[in-house]
């Protein structure tokens, strides 16, 4: 097992300044202009994929940490940046966290790196689950696919919805039902590559934030795919349904298998922008002089900013053993993941509030960063997993009871 060190090693520390370098010198200087544009930022994307960072390599590297912090500072610093930008660039990892999930190693060799591309000629990936009556209860997922014995084809019909890169993706991760009747028991992960017939972009969502970040709909209309595009193979399906018609437990089910992977990554960008409004507003407050002093010197702010620290150094850490312990393949027994992405999300929120309060009327105008990074900040409590259903998993996790 790794030693797990609170001191970042060399290549950690390594890592962080060449993230947070990124991120203050290629983001933060254009993450006004695409928030307003609303548009994928291909530009920083590519210059991403120019140093390394958009690739797969990086991402194997970064993974193969074995403490799990090398992903957990690469997120914080990104988001650090501009959370919009930040998922434009990490938004292909769901749809590889989806394929190592599930894959066998060959699938994982073909289709992990068409989710990324080269300089040049760079690739999205999509991951889709969300469906429009299927948000927080993935049980009610209505895509459906068939398989088709004469051609050894798989037959997908549905819309998934708020999919980040959906329907613009080059390699999308479908989760649809096989069994309806066995609920999330009877799903299984398809991965859909570019150009094929039947899969479309549907509507594209307006957000309030992360507007860098392509989110939409994606349809699929008799969408046949091969059999050999059924992630982890049709024998290691029909075992899995077969123990599930026999009563016993599945070992995996496809969206959760993802989604626990993910959790402490999202809470590390959560936390991302928590710092950044932290920091900005602990400058201000020092320069900004009311009533002959620096507003620092009230209690009113002093105090905010001290509760700010604590909760972020908090999140940090809950964000940091989580991952540590996906990295020791240490099972979440208390729903730590769960954790870790509740605390740091709704610590971003409040954050981010508070930083609005300390700026005042500067904290509400778009000339400044921190009516950004509320804005930002709230999708971290509704996405992969609401706020809600963290606290669902945790409780369940710490009483051994299936609570409703």
């Amino acid at each position: 097992m790794a030693e797990f060190s609170m001191q970042l090693n060399e290549d950690q520390q390594t890592l962080k300044d060449w993230v947070h370098g990124f991120a203050e010198n290629v983001m933060r200087p254009v993450a006004h202009e695409w928030d307003e544009r609303e548009e994928t930022p291909w530009p920083v994307i590519e210059e991403a994929a120019k140093i390394g960072m958009y690739s797969l390599d990086f991402v194997s590297n970064a993974f193969s940490d074995k403490t799990g912090l090398s992903m957990m500072l690469y997120l914080e610093e990104l988001a650090w940046g501009d959370a919009g930008l930040c998922m434009a660039i990490v938004g292909s990892s769901l749809a590889v966290a989806g394929i190592m999930a599930n894959a066998t190693p060959e699938q994982a060799m073909e289709w992990i790196p068409q989710c990324y591309g080269t300089p040049g000629d760079l690739k999205l990936g999509a991951f889709g689950v969300s469906e429009p009556d299927a948000g927080s209860d993935v049980s009610a997922l209505r895509t459906r696919a068939i398989y088709d014995e004469k051609t050894d084809e798989w037959v997908l019909n549905g819309t998934k919805t708020w999919i980040t890169n959906g329907g613009i993706a080059h390699t999308h991760v479908i989760v649809a039902s096989v069994e309806p009747e066995l609920g999330s028991r009877g799903h299984a992960s398809f991965v859909i590559g570019e150009g094929t017939k039947g899969i479309r972009m549907g509507q594209k969502f307006q957000k309030m934030g992360i507007r860098a970040s392509h989110t939409a709909e994606v349809v699929l209309e008799d969408c046949r795919i091969p059999g050999n595009q059924l992630l982890g193979g049709k024998e290691k399906l029909d075992e899995r349904l077969a123990r599930v018609r026999e009563g016993k437990k599945a070992s995996t089910q496809a969206a959760m298998a993802t989604f626990e992977a993910t959790r402490p990554a999202v809470g590390a960008q959560a936390l991302g922008i928590a710092r950044a409004a932290y920091e900005y507003s602990l400058d201000y407050a020092k320069e900004r002089k009311q009533f002959g002093r620096a507003i620092i010197e009230n209690q009113a702010i002093a105090f905010k900013l001290a509760d700010m620290k604590v909760h972020i150094d908090a999140a940090r850490l809950l964000c940091w053993r989580a991952s540590w312990m996906a990295a020791t393949r240490q099972p979440f027994l208390n729903g730590e993941g769960s954790m870790s992405k509740l605390f740091a999300s709704e610590t971003a929120v409040k954050v981010t509030d508070e930083a609005i309060q300390i700026l005042g009327g500067y904290g509400y105008i778009r000339e400044y960063p921190v009516e950004r990074w509320h804005r930002d900040a709230k999708i971290y409590t509704i996405f992969e997993g609401t706020s809600e259903i963290q606290r669902l998993v945790v409780a369940r996790a710490i009483s051994g009871i299936h609570i409703k």
